[in-house]
């Protein structure tokens, strides 16, 4: 073989050796605190009962499926109804991570809640108690929100 053939050939042979490789394995996922910081920070801005720290927690495309109630589709209807509820009840949610899962730039999470309402003009406390999935996305600035969430009572209807 020539020699400046060989020259030549040798370094793109060890180029494409180390490219055909297998990738680079991924950097491990600390679930723990990707739950801590989702779910955490959503239970929280819900139990603020403020309308824009539970917006800050939400993707513009974000869908409710809240029980006996067509879905609430984008920020902006979430916000309406969210502003409704608030105005007319204090909230109170205990929600219990029951599965979570994180997938790329995704998270989904099974959990459980007790709730309780109280009626601002008569005091009436409705408590309930269900489960529900939520779908958790990163944002470019790092941040996971909520992108569904869809619960329901396990309390008979009626």
């Amino acid at each position: 073989m020539n020699r400046g053939l060989f020259a030549t050939v040798l370094p793109l042979l060890a180029l494409v050796s180390a490219c055909s490789g297998s990738p680079p394995a991924a950097a491990p996922v600390d679930v723990a605190a990707i739950e801590k910081a989702a779910h955490g920070g959503y239970v929280a801005a819900i139990n603020s009962n403020n309308v824009d720290t539970l917006m800050d927690m939400l993707t513009d495309d974000i869908v409710y499926q809240a029980p006996g109630a067509p879905e609430v589709v984008g920020k902006k209807a979430v916000r309406q109804w969210v502003a409704d509820y608030f105005g007319a009840y204090h909230t109170e949610w205990q929600k219990t991570s029951i599965g979570f899962t994180v997938s790329g730039d995704w998270a989904f999470e099974r959990y459980t809640y007790v709730s309780s309402d109280t009626d601002k003009k008569t005091g009436a406390v409705t408590a309930d108690i269900g489960k529900g999935i939520n779908v958790y996305r990163r944002g470019p600035d790092g941040k996971w929100r909520v992108a569904i969430d869809g619960w329901s009572s396990d309390k008979p209807a009626g």
